[in-house]
């Protein structure tokens, strides 16, 4: 995530925003440097128009009884002269009410502005003048004399009129627009070193000279300066902008991180993450999306790790039996080779008549009968095995008296014991009663004293006792010998295993007994074991309690 972070959405954001900022304010910062002065000229050039029209209208209508602009002119300063030297009509400022210059002036057909004031040419041009910086100067082309010359330059346009009308022009006017009756041009005057836009020509009464003019040095100061005011304020607008864009990205960008986390982790297969945020927007749309992911990856690996365990479980279990039953082929071979072989030989002696004498005959015979039975024995202990591995033979439960099972089978085999010259140690305390199956303990305990017995060295001691642990029996079988290798205990309930590495038949054991033990405690779903203790070995196995003693 770390080496990604240069690259991330809010870095662009902000980029982009930044780009599209400093482009904007280039553009406009360009558009005004290059057209903007040209946008004032041009609409300059539309107010000496527009002042053009307006005072040419003015002029046709006063001097359309036939008088000339400079009498019109002259009849208006004369009012004016008079209204000032009448002090009774003038208002506190100094200037004439509207009604009293109507009755004091008579009605000559002049036009009244729509503010109630008389609508003169004088002040149309003054108004212009103090407006929009324009200078006029009228000349009567007839006697060429002066007619009206607003300003301070107005000797000075007198001249620059008359040699324009001789077609003497400056080096440097550029025409803006050419009408039938005059034209709008800037021109630079080398004596005051600063451009103007002039207009020039004559009036619609074809005998008034006229020319405007209207400095343009303002234009550019104003263009400088609104360039520079935006400048400013754009470099302002961007530091301003980037700083709130900041924090915008940051509110936008910081779940889509917490989104970005949350799919890494779950990348990892850790689905305990979730997406908090309670926004109706995408991003929250997108979170709980996620969320819902999630839990069903979640559930979905969690059934195929099941599915896989159960699977690697059923392998295992199928190699653990394939490899059990080669196992069991070559024990349950190696077990019947040698009494078929003995069954074998002993048969033929008796066919070949090897045996003559009676006593002969009935030694091979006892042999063959032995060692049949010796296979029948074990053929039936498998089917045995076979019958509690797979269920076939579930155990009837039943309440007996442990203690009396153990001494019945003691005397039963009492002879046994002479001959193997063991001493058994049993002394019960009262009646233990137990819930399993009668038949199948016995079998497991017959197994264990078979086992003691065959085992016994040393002092050749058997110690058979029971213990009552909570609602449990436990039976222990103790004999005096040869400790058992702690490698091998593990493996003593696997069926055929033996011990004695070699396999000797000297004690006539299968090897299928203790797998038998197992299987049938299994059944009772109890426990089974096997220790070395002192100066000898400890078999032991528990039972549930009958109820009623417990």
């Amino acid at each position: 995530m770390k080496a990604s972070l240069k690259y991330s959405i809010r870095h662009r954001i902000m980029l982009i925003f930044i780009g599209l900022m400093a482009a904007v304010l280039f553009l406009v910062w360009a558009i005004n440097n290059w057209w903007l002065e040209k946008y004032y000229i041009d609409e300059k050039r539309k107010e000496m128009e527009s002042a053009y029209n307006e005072i040419d209208r003015v002029v046709l209508e006063k001097t359309s009884d036939g008088s000339s602009v400079g009498s019109v002119i002259a009849g208006e300063l004369q009012r004016e002269l008079d209204s000032w030297s009448r002090p009774e009509t003038a208002n506190p400022d100094g200037e004439l009410d509207s009604e009293e210059l109507k009755e004091s002036v008579p009605d000559t057909g002049v036009i009244e502005e729509e503010d109630g004031g008389e609508r003169t040419l004088l002040r149309l041009i003054r108004n212009y003048g103090d407006k929009n910086n324009i200078n006029m100067v009228l000349i009567d082309s007839n006697t060429g004399s002066t007619v009206l010359g607003s300003g301070r330059d107005s000797d000075y346009l007198v001249q620059k009129v008359q040699r324009y009308v001789l077609g003497i022009s400056a080096k440097h006017a550029f025409t803006l627009k050419k009408h039938e009756n005059y034209v709008v041009e800037t021109n630079y005057d080398f004596r005051s070193r600063s451009s103007y836009m002039e207009s020039w020509g004559f009036l619609s009464d074809n005998r008034t000279l006229f020319i405007m003019s209207m400095p343009l040095a303002s234009i550019r100061e104003s263009v400088v300066l609104a360039n520079r005011f935006t400048t400013y304020v754009g470099l302002a607008a961007l530091v301003l902008g980037c700083i709130l864009m900041y924090f915008v990205t940051n509110q936008v960008t910081k779940p889509l991180m917490r989104l970005a986390c949350l799919s890494e982790k779950m990348s990892e297969l850790d689905f305990e993450v979730k997406y908090e945020g309670s926004s109706q927007d995408e991003i929250g749309v997108l979170g709980r999306s996620m969320n819902t992911l999630s839990d069903k990856l979640k559930e979905t690996i969690g059934a195929l790790k099941e599915a896989n365990q159960q699977l690697q479980h059923d392998i295992e279990e199928k190699i653990q039996i394939d490899e059990m039953r080669k196992e069991f082929i070559a024990n349950v071979s190696h077990e019947l080779k040698t009494p078929i072989a003995l069954v074998q030989g002993y048969a033929e002696g008796l066919s070949e008549g090897m045996c003559e004498d009676k006593e002969s005959r009935d030694y091979y015979c006892e042999v063959i009968m032995d060692e049949a039975g010796k296979m029948n024995k074990m053929v039936k202990q498998l089917l045995t095995l076979s019958a509690l591995e797979f269920g076939r033979d579930m155990p009837m439960m039943e309440r007996f008296d442990i203690h009396e099972l153990i001494q019945d089978l003691i005397n039963s085999v009492g002879i046994l014991i002479e001959q193997k010259e063991a001493r058994i140690l049993f002394e019960p305390d009262g009646p233990l009663y137990v819930e399993a199956d009668e038949f199948k303990i016995e079998e497991v305990m017959t197994n264990y004293l078979n086992n003691a017995l065959n085992h016994l060295s040393g002092e050749r001691v058997i110690r058979i006792r029971t213990e009552r642990v909570e609602e449990e029996a436990v039976v222990r079988v103790y004999n005096t010998g040869e400790p058992i290798p702690e490698e091998d205990i593990p493996n003593l309930w696997t069926k055929f295993y033996k011990v004695d590495k070699a396999r000797t038949r000297a004690y006539g054991g299968s090897g299928i007994g203790l797998s038998i033990v197992k299987a049938i405690i299994d059944a009772h779903h109890q426990r089974c074991g096997v220790e070395n203790v002192e100066d000898g070995v400890e078999f032991w196995i528990s039972l549930k309690m009958a109820a009623k003693d417990m």
